[in-house]
């Protein structure tokens, strides 16, 4: 068994203590094989508690001290105060969480969805938040960068982890129109594919929102569906039949 984590990490956070963790090393077995950390996917719980363990340990803090929300795909956002029960903020619905406090990490769970880590250094404060299409237009991006700032963040740097790229990712014309009805000059985060239907740039449209909110930022630049030995895909394991997928786990700490 293979227990060797693969974490990548990126130039602009390297003040705090960040990974985006590949699904290399760690215990699950099956559709889930390697690091698993998904709570709701079918996979067997304690292989998965043990995968979150190995994360936490890899990021410094105790297992308890690895702090996530219940992602659904909305523009909320959990502010972790020093007095607030960490265990807790799992059962909360949200797609962004905060802090400044120096003994968690914090993480989001994704799938072919942006993992967005953020951090002031300077102030000690940061922010992880999870950003599929339907939650970047919603405003997490912006939500989560308010809730920071509420903190005292003042110069905010971010990366986009691993993500689906735009040739990776065909969509409807239904798809586009809920992007043009909001901004017609969002048609630049769209390409005309092999099909006929429209490609979708993810992580230009997420890059473009941190900037907008006056983040520097970036994206790793790696693709989720088009390596499967690094990450696991939703939408790789539908066009393949599977009846369910892991969940990739990315974590920020001070």
């Amino acid at each position: 068994m293979q227990t060797t984590l693969e974490i990548l990490t990126h130039s602009l956070l390297s003040d705090v203590r960040h990974g985006f963790f590949t699904r290399k090393g760690g215990a699950s077995s099956g559709l889930f094989a390697g690091l698993n950390c998904g709570r709701r996917s079918t996979d067997q719980r304690d292989m998965v508690e043990l995968n979150r363990a190995r994360v936490a340990t890899a990021m410094g803090v105790k297992p308890s001290c690895l702090a996530t929300v219940k992602q659904v795909h909305s523009p909320d956002v959990v502010t972790l105060d020093l007095d607030d029960d960490i265990a807790a903020t799992r059962d909360i619905c949200a797609d962004g969480i905060v802090t400044a406090r120096d003994d968690v990490a914090l993480a989001v769970l994704t799938a072919d969805c942006q993992p967005i880590l953020l951090a002031d250094p300077d102030m000690g404060v940061i922010g992880a938040c999870h950003a599929g299409w339907r939650g970047a237009l919603g405003g997490v991006i912006e939500a989560t960068v308010q809730a920071m700032q509420a903190l005292g963040a003042q110069s905010i740097r971010a990366v986009i982890g691993p993500s689906i790229s735009q040739s990776a990712y065909e969509v409807g014309e239904d798809f586009m129109d809920n992007f043009l009805a909001e901004d017609p000059d969002f048609d630049r985060f769209f390409s005309g594919g092999p099909n006929g239907k429209p490609m979708f740039d993810l992580p230009s449209f997420g890059l473009m929102r941190l900037r907008e909110a006056g983040v520097e930022a970036e994206w790793s630049r790696h693709c989720t569906y088009s390596d499967p030995a690094k990450f696991f895909s939703y939408r790789r394991a539908t066009h393949e039949g599977q009846v369910d997928y892991g969940r990739l786990i990315s974590a920020i700490a001070r």
